[in-house]
């Protein structure tokens, strides 16, 4: 049995319910998992799990959240290489460039990306609950 970590920022609540979602799909594939919001997870981490989900919502022009998440990210992207990994979020706006951005520096990274990253305008609806848990389990 494997562990994951599933990491998330979420400003409205939209993200945080993804992050549940994909955790549902990685246990139910028999893996243990740790959700933690951006605030309480660090680089240090990143060696005590197998693979990590991450999840940002779309902010300002399609980016990273700039305050918490992104510095975040951004101190673990050393530890990307050979990583599996999985990257979902929601947006308000915009068609999805930040994910497409994202999923590129991840890739430069060397990180291996555990299926087709995750994306929903505003809440989850039933299709892309059912995407989050596909990822969890395909993260697995």
């Amino acid at each position: 049995m494997g562990k994951i970590a599933v990491v998330y920022w979420s400003g409205t609540g939209n993200t945080e319910k993804m992050a549940s979602l994909v955790a549902e799909g990685a246990k139910a594939a028999g893996t243990e998992i740790t959700i933690y919001p951006s605030s309480e997870f660090s680089a240090g981490l990143m060696d005590s799990y197998d693979a990590v989900a991450f999840g940002c919502p779309s902010m300002g022009a399609e980016q990273l959240e700039e305050t918490e998440f992104e510095p975040l990210f951004s101190s673990c992207r050393s530890k990307l290489r050979g990583k599996k990994i999985a990257l979902f979020g929601s947006y308000g706006w915009g068609d999805g460039e930040w994910m497409k951005d994202w999923e590129k520096m991840c890739a430069d990274d060397g990180a291996i990306l555990a299926g087709e990253s995750v994306i929903c305008n505003e809440a989850p609806d039933e299709e892309a609950s059912k995407a989050c848990v596909a990822l969890g389990k395909a993260l697995a």
